[in-house]
């Protein structure tokens, strides 16, 4: 009889893995605080000081600040919201260029659409899974406006050479840090090297309080610009000396006073919450390195990786079976893992029909881009067909836990070529499971 599970044997591991869960008696002291304050928002949206949020909302902004040593902290209630009023704060109208990476969650690319502006897809690199310099050099065009990096899974693009890029072509960097909080490339914080650089705090992060994110610049005009449309700028704009009012049409993304104070508490253990998942991730791939077929995260000489995701690329002429037998094999030995990551995101039906806002195709009807399957080859073969990924942010894994995961991945190596056969017997077993 085979051992493996798939065929009938016992799973590598046992029984369905632990949720992290970092909510605590700290967080729960501090939500309960502002509900004894009675004051769950303080915010006007008029002018006043109050026009900055409450006491919790400027504290978290303040503890930001000296955190990640820069001058200025905007909190929002979505990492999702901050991407859009960093596409306000840079000025970004109408036939804009912005240049995303395909292989990211949907807000990134999204984001410039609200201000008319029309997303590019630059490709990636394989090995980090963020921007490929070379292909945004390539995508750059007289109409860019601003290039978007997204430190994924939490490793840092090639931050200092994308804003070189951007400073010798005159644009912005914003940097999409929803994934990399604590990482870092030459000691220098990802989410501090672009314009603007944009955090999560939402609940499947390493650090959250449910729902919010963080912005934050160096740039003192920029910081009230996202300050500004952050909480109704059409109001405010003449009381805090505003003259350039592009894109002061204001939105309410504001922080809610118990996300701020549950996100003081989480701030203040970010280096734990943070180090339980790269450790987790590290044993991982020291524990499943070497084996033919399988290449484990890599990390570029001088980052820090801080592991949203741990992701492994799949060489299944090496390996000798397809990603998705590989996948059904390491389900049943309950390791807990997806195909792929999304979908590149230019092979949506929105950019596919190229319609966004309104039913006349704007702003896609001011641009001559297209977006066809295999713009971004690289993305396309690491969704398709190479990612594995396992989310050590999600789970709270013990060392024999660990060593379990790191068996079922052994387990399944091993039996390749009981895999392959079962592969050509049973046709009907191929498609994958997650």
């Amino acid at each position: 009889m085979s051992d493996l599970a798939l065929f009938g044997g016992e799973p590598a591991v046992a029984g369905p893995l632990p949720r992290y869960r970092s909510m605590g008696e700290a967080e729960r002291a501090a939500a309960l605080e502002v509900i004894d304050s009675d004051c769950l928002s303080g915010f006007y949206g008029s002018p006043g000081p109050e026009f900055f949020g409450g006491p919790k909302v400027q504290a978290l902004e303040r503890a930001w600040c000296e955190r990640f040593e820069v001058p200025f902290a905007v909190s929002v209630n979505s990492a999702t919201s901050g991407l859009i009023a960093a596409m306000g704060a840079i000025g970004v109208g109408p036939g804009d260029e912005v240049i995303v990476p395909p292989y990211t969650m949907s807000a990134t690319a999204m984001a410039p659409l609200f201000y008319g502006g029309i997303p590019v897809f630059a490709d990636i690199e394989p090995d980090t899974f963020c921007l490929d310099p070379g292909a945004v050099e390539e995508a750059l065009s007289p109409a860019t406006k601003a290039i978007i990096a997204v430190n994924l899974f939490g490793h840092p693009a090639q931050l200092r050479r994308l804003k070189a890029i951007a400073e010798a072509a005159g644009v912005r960097l914003i940097e999409d840090n929803a994934q990399a909080p604590l990482a870092s490339e030459d000691e220098r914080m990802c989410g501090t090297v672009g314009d603007i650089g944009i955090a999560s705090l939402n609940f499947h992060k390493h650090i959250h309080s449910g729902e919010g994110g963080v912005c934050v610049t160096h740039d003192e005009t920029l910081a009230r610009r996202l300050q500004l449309i952050r909480n109704h700028a059409e109001n405010t704009v003449d009381w805090l000396e505003i003259s350039d009012l592009t894109n002061m049409i204001g939105h309410n993304f504001r922080m809610t006073e118990i996300s701020a104070a549950i996100a003081l508490v989480q701030l203040a253990n970010v280096d734990d919450h943070v180090g339980r998942r790269e450790h987790l991730a590290e044993r991982l791939t020291s524990g499943t390195g070497n084996l033919e077929g399988l290449t484990p995260p890599r990390v570029r000489d001088g980052c820090r990786h801080n592991y949203y995701c741990w992701a492994t690329r799949v060489d299944s002429r090496a390996l000798g079976v397809s990603r998705s037998t590989l996948s059904r094999a390491l389900a049943a030995e309950g390791f807990p893992h997806a195909e792929g990551y999304i979908r590149p995101l230019y092979l949506l039906p929105l950019f596919q029909r190229r319609i966004a806002i309104g039913a006349r195709g704007f702003p896609f009807n001011l641009s001559t881009r297209t977006y066809p399957k295999g713009l971004c080859p690289v993305a396309e073969r690491m969704h398709e067909s190479e990612v594995v990924m396992f989310e050590p942010c999600a789970y709270a894994i013990d060392e024999a836990t660990t060593d379990a995961l790191i068996e079922s991945v052994h387990k399944v190596h091993r039996a390749r070529a009981e895999l392959v056969a079962w592969d050509q017997n049973e046709p009907q077993a191929r498609g994958g499971a997650g």
